[in-house]
């Protein structure tokens, strides 16, 4: 009974930020005198990225002030912390898998790894190695020259294997993928991290460090 209750809880608040049909009667709901229920814009809700059911899924209000401007950075910051989060989620499955770079095989993965106690001064230098190459990347992964395409288009006239040759249907299913998987791994890793502290990775079928 309380399973039932707290996922019909979950379903009516979920139910509250989905896209309604639109319909000839305006309600206290639906008008201006309930600014918290923001709907967004038609352009928004056809961006990237807005999926079923919820649509363009902006309970905040965030771009309420419809500022493209905002939105681009908004849209950027996502898939910059996206990508990260995917290659976090790969980097930890991969060391808890028991993958070791040579002269590595005893540093240990998860939380521990930041602390390598015992390990040569050679395996600890990775860490510091690692914050820099953070940087760097935090730093040089801009837009240099303004010549992108989109939000988090960094390839500055350089890079390319074929990108622009596809149609734009081919890119903004690519960029929806990305974006989606990048959510998801966002989610992902902060799970496991969660997890990890709590001591159960083992109860959802992962590796306890």
């Amino acid at each position: 009974m309380m399973k039932l209750a707290l996922i019909s809880a979950l379903a009516g608040s979920a139910a509250a930020f989905a896209p309604s049909a639109q319909t000839g009667t305006t309600t206290n709901l639906n008008s201006n005198t309930r600014p918290d229920l923001w709907t967004p814009t038609t352009s928004y809700q056809n961006e990237i990225g807005a999926i079923a059911p919820l649509g363009f899924f902006d309970p905040l209000g965030l771009v309420k002030d419809e500022s493209q401007e905002k939105f681009d950075h908004l849209r950027e910051v996502e898939i910059r912390h996206g990508r990260c989060a995917m290659l976090a989620v790969t980097g930890w499955l991969t060391t808890a898998a028991g993958v070791r770079l040579p002269g590595m095989e005893a540093a240990p993965f998860g939380f521990k790894a930041l602390l390598m106690e015992g390990l040569p001064s050679e395996v600890r230098g990775t860490i510091p190695l690692t914050l820099m190459t953070v940087f760097c990347l935090t730093v040089f992964m801009q837009d240099s020259t303004g010549e992108n395409a989109f939000p988090g288009d960094y390839r500055n006239g350089l890079i390319d294997f074929g990108w622009d040759k596809q149609t734009t249907e081919w890119q903004n299913r690519k960029r929806a993928i990305e974006l989606n998987n990048g959510r998801a791994a966002q989610m992902g890793i902060l799970g496991i991290m969660i997890h990890e502290q709590l001591g159960n990775l083992n109860d959802i079928g992962l590796p306890q460090p």
